[in-house]
């Protein structure tokens, strides 16, 4: 499917972003700072650690259980060109299901769509994953989900803390940042149902494993304390977290600011997954060049009036899934705030700055074809409305490294450019 655009051509398909106002700011980190494992050749101490065989053994044992847990059976496995493997799961097996208000509970009936939404879903608007260009599909009543591995859990700082944020607050009053820099647009003041939003795609650099660079839609409510609700969804850039540098479509989701509920995609009971053919994690394929081809991906997500629960579609029509009101309590009723853009992580935030890009690494200011933007950005109403956004503001926690540059227009409707590379002359 492709949009006009101008002159230049703009190949669509769905997308996701967030950030926080200025009197009081939460961090929304979507990949924790972690220090580097690092061998006994890069760690001076590690000679002097003595090897315990039975921890190691324990630690093994630890993660074979959590991965029995996260990795169901499957009817089918796909194998994906870029490493890798897509098991197809019984719907009602998906991890979701292990949670004890989900078990025996039937698959829903489709939501009700905002008024103003008129899907028609292109099974072409399906096929933007690496692990669909073999043809290879699950079958009905299945879903795809990236197989976890032994090596993607020994990457993370912890194999309790694998799949999850750090449970850590910031506020827009002070000085600190813990790494985390923001490129935003965003609402609040008022009860927000759901936002829509087309998220342009690109692959930036990310500089070493202990960074990422991502770009979300957040739908958020309460107090910015530990009873932050949240849903997220978009695309990222996480070497710890999946092992390559591809940009990978994501969710995530916290009732208790990041401290024990939640995680990233499947990767523990939560989102409940409907769709045979797209998977939450896999890499994104194409994606945008500059000056040449751009790509988007539209994403919709927004609270169904009859069963309160909170859905997920992508491009036009295409529902992924839904996240179940009963897992929230503040989102359990509406939102307070929505917010989109673009977040990096500089791991050496009293040193140099990271080189690792946001969107594209340009600046807002060469525009179309060469800084990334989102687009066409909507919020629903407490009539199940989607309207334009009212009242857009950006802002940019270091625009020397990364900026932000919104608009309004008849093709776009509210939009905004954002990005950056990071270190330069003026971002030293």
């Amino acid at each position: 499917m492709e949009t006009k655009v101008g002159r230049e051509t703009t190949t669509c398909c769905s997308k996701i972003s967030l950030i926080i106002p200025i009197f009081v700011f939460f961090l929304l980190a979507s990949s924790p700072i972690r220090a580097a494992r690092s061998s006994e050749n890069d760690d001076p101490h590690a000679k002097n650690q003595t090897f315990r065989p039975e921890q190691e053994l324990q630690k093994l044992k630890t993660i074979r259980e959590r991965l029995r847990k996260i990795n169901k059976p499957a009817l089918k496995t796909i194998q994906s060109p870029d490493g890798d493997i897509i098991d197809c799961v019984l719907l009602r097996h998906q991890p979701a299901f292990d949670h004890p208000r989900l078990k025996g509970k039937k698959q829903l009936v489709p939501p009700e769509r905002p008024n103003g939404h008129n899907p028609k879903a292109s099974m072409a608007a399906e096929d933007f994953q690496m692990w669909r260009m073999s043809g290879e599909t699950c079958p009905e009543g299945t879903i795809p989900i990236r197989r976890t591995t032994e090596q993607d859990m020994l990457r993370a700082n912890s194999v309790a803390s694998f799949g999850k944020k750090p449970a850590k607050l910031v506020r827009r009053d002070t000085t600190t940042s813990d790494g985390h820099e923001h490129a935003v647009g965003y609402v609040t003041g008022d009860e927000y149902y759901g936002a829509k939003a087309s998220i342009n795609v690109w692959a930036p650099n990310v500089t070493n494993q202990n960074e990422f660079s991502l770009s979300q839609m957040w739908v958020i409510s309460g107090s910015f304390g530990d009873d932050l609700n949240t849903i997220e969804a978009g695309w990222q850039v996480s070497p710890e977290l999946y092992g390559d540098y591809y940009p990978r479509f994501f969710t995530y989701w916290t009732s208790d600011a990041y401290q024990a509920t939640g995680c990233y995609n499947l990767l523990c009971s939560g989102f409940v997954q409907t769709n045979n053919r797209i998977a939450i994690g896999a890499a994104i394929s194409p994606t945008s060049s500059y000056g040449v081809g751009q790509f988007d991906i539209s994403l919709l997500i927004w609270k169904d009036p009859k069963h309160g629960n909170w859905w997920l579609e992508f491009e036009s029509g295409i529902l992924v899934g839904y996240w179940p009101s009963f897992l929230f309590t503040h989102l359990s009723d509406h939102a307070s705030m929505v917010q989109f853009g673009g977040e990096v992580v500089n791991s050496s935030p009293e040193g140099s700055h990271t080189s690792t890009e946001m969107g594209s690494g340009h600046f807002a200011g060469e525009g179309f074809g060469k800084a990334s933007y989102f687009r066409n950005l909507q919020v629903v109403d407490w009539d199940n409305n989607l309207i334009p956004l009212p009242n857009l503001k950006v802002l940019a926690d270091h625009p020397e490294c990364y900026n932000i540059q919104g608009g309004i227009n008849a093709v776009w409707g509210s939009y905004f450019y954002y990005g950056g590379p990071g270190r330069n002359v003026k971002c030293p």
